[in-house]
């Protein structure tokens, strides 16, 4: 599908919008989902002024924990873009009954590279817009639609080939010329009563955790339909969802092959202190139809406080549930700590043991963030670790792994791994310069052998219940540096020129090795976070 008229209208909208920040005039109920560059800046202000009322572990953001935000001393240029050409409000006595206000942000994304391990050029050339309606400043309607034609380079265009999917946007449709066509939408129903409360009902993602990646829900797989609940009351900020997936392990180009999936997430987070956070999230997946039976969405689940390791035994259920807990403290107006923790199974018995049950499944994550770091203002540093043990986030039926359109719903590599991060960026004024480094080591599975790593085959097939160690099998090791330019030529619409350089390195205990250069220059607008580093 190509959408060039897409492109027109995003110049069109670009030319007659000016931005606003956000204030405490700004609708309440909309959800602010940035990238990372972006949230260098929720950062930048979050560290060095700590809110009680402000819980920086999930994503989307809601505007209104974000009120405070629009402090001068912090640089919040990106979002929102108000287009008061479209936009009229109406003021009817002091309740400001009636008014409403239309936001529009063109999508552009071009962008141009040269694959030097396969000699040739990819480009990705899409774009849409992202349009929302604010009613009384308490109810929002939100619509994302991007689309078009993109290549990519020889590391990214293997998984897509083997998959079939572009990793966050959904199915790739191919073109004879190796190319793909793709289309995504999202949108949300959002309607906040009250400070205290807000639902939704929506079509997009979420994400838990303070670090780049996360062990408990990314954003790295599809959207998905969802409708959710949102308490933020004294210093506690609590989010229910309950979710629509589908399983694509039994994909065979039909609608009809991709099967049901349903999930119900909690997120408990509290502000013990304005430096020091702890959140508790849990989940529950199931399996919808099958051959063998007839489920939808299973009402015990509907629930919004229980725990779901009792309401599993008090029904007889085999279904998919895991548990997590995430800490984060901030230190000195410059420093911010977290670390994640997840137990898709936890028997306290056999980790004491020390003998590697399979069936000890847990994942966990050591960060920081360093802002202004050595007294340099704009520089901000990052340091990631990520662990997870083998055969975590699957189970025994493929169709309730913790996984959504055929992408893992926590991190991109499944399970079996050992994974560093390091980040470092520079602003100064309109330019940024970013580096990004990663070292992994991923154990593979062999040779018709179910070793843990990949969570979309059924842990029933393990060939055995003991002994089993991070990174066990054929280690894969994988090295990639990204080093980016940016230019922000209109910094409050977002739009910014990039030129940057990707090196990549794969090797593994059987002999293979493979080097991949890229390099790019890109146009964007874009707001999404896409990820090329797995």
């Amino acid at each position: 599908m190509r959408l060039p008229h897409s492109y027109f209208f995003g110049l069109m909208v670009l030319l007659c919008t000016r931005a606003s920040l956000i204030s405490q005039n700004d609708p309440q109920a909309q959800n602010v989902f940035i990238n990372q560059d972006m949230q260098q800046s929720i950062d930048q202000w979050n560290i060095r002024y700590p809110d009680l009322r402000f819980h920086s572990g999930f994503k989307p953001y809601l505007s209104a924990t974000l009120e405070n935000f629009s402090d001068t001393a912090v640089e919040y240029l990106h979002y929102p873009v108000r287009n008061f050409f479209l936009s009229k409000t109406f003021n009817e006595g002091p309740d400001k009954h009636n008014q409403y206000n239309f936001q529009a942000l063109p999508l552009i994304d071009l962008q141009a590279g040269y694959d030097m391990l396969g000699s040739r050029f990819v480009s990705e050339t899409f774009g849409g817009a992202h349009a929302k309606i604010n009613i009384n400043n308490d109810f929002t309607f939100a619509l994302t639609a991007i689309g078009g034609r993109v290549s990519y380079p020889g590391f990214t265009d293997t998984v897509i080939q083997t998959t079939g999917l572009i990793p966050g946007l959904g199915r790739a449709y191919k073109n004879s010329d190796g190319s793909y066509n793709f289309s995504n939408l999202t949108g949300y129903l959002s309607y906040s009563p009250n400070k205290t409360f807000n639902f939704q009902l929506g079509k997009d993602k979420h994400f838990i955790g303070d670090g780049y990646r996360s062990l408990l829900l990314s954003d790295f797989s599809n959207n998905n339909p969802y409708f959710g609940i949102n308490a933020n009351v004294w210093r506690i900020q609590y989010n229910v969802w309950y979710s629509w997936m589908q399983d694509f392990s039994r994909y065979d180009g039909s609608q009809k092959s991709l099967q049901n999936k349903f999930g119900t997430f909690h997120y408990l987070s509290f502000n013990a202190l304005k430096e020091l956070n702890i959140s508790f999230f849990e989940n529950v997946v199931w399996q919808g139809t099958d051959t063998n039976r007839v489920r939808t969405f299973d009402v015990n689940y509907l629930n919004p406080v229980v725990f779901y390791r009792p309401q599993e035994y008090s029904v007889g259920s085999s279904d998919n549930s895991m548990m997590g807990l995430t800490l984060t403290g901030k230190l000195f107006g410059c420093l911010k700590l977290y670390a994640q923790g997840v137990a898709d199974e936890f028997y306290l018995k056999e980790i004491r043991a020390r003998k590697g049950w399979w069936a000890n499944k847990q994942g966990w994550q050591f960060g920081a963030k360093y802002i202004n770091a050595f007294n340099v203002k704009n520089l901000s540093l990052q340091v990631e670790y990520n662990e997870v043990r083998p055969y975590t986030y699957s189970h025994g039926s493929v169709q309730q792994n913790y996984s959504h359109y055929g992408a893992a719903l926590a991190h991109p590599f499944g399970a079996n791994f050992k994974e560093f991060l390091g980040f470092a960026s520079y602003r100064a004024n309109r330019w940024m310069l970013s580096v990004q480094g990663l070292s992994a080591v991923i154990g593979e599975d062999t040779l018709n052998s179910n070793l843990g790593q990949n969570i979309f085959l059924s842990y029933a097939t393990r060939p055995y219940d003991y002994g089993h160690k991070t990174t066990q099998g054929n280690k894969r090791r994988l090295m990639q540096s990204d080093i980016r330019f940016t230019y922000y030529v209109i910094p409050k619409m977002n739009l910014r020129l990039e030129l940057g350089y990707i090196q990549r390195s794969i090797t593994d205990d059987l002999g293979y090795e493979l080097q991949s250069p890229y390099i790019y220059f890109g146009v964007k607008t874009s707001i999404h976070q896409f990820y090329r580093d797995f």
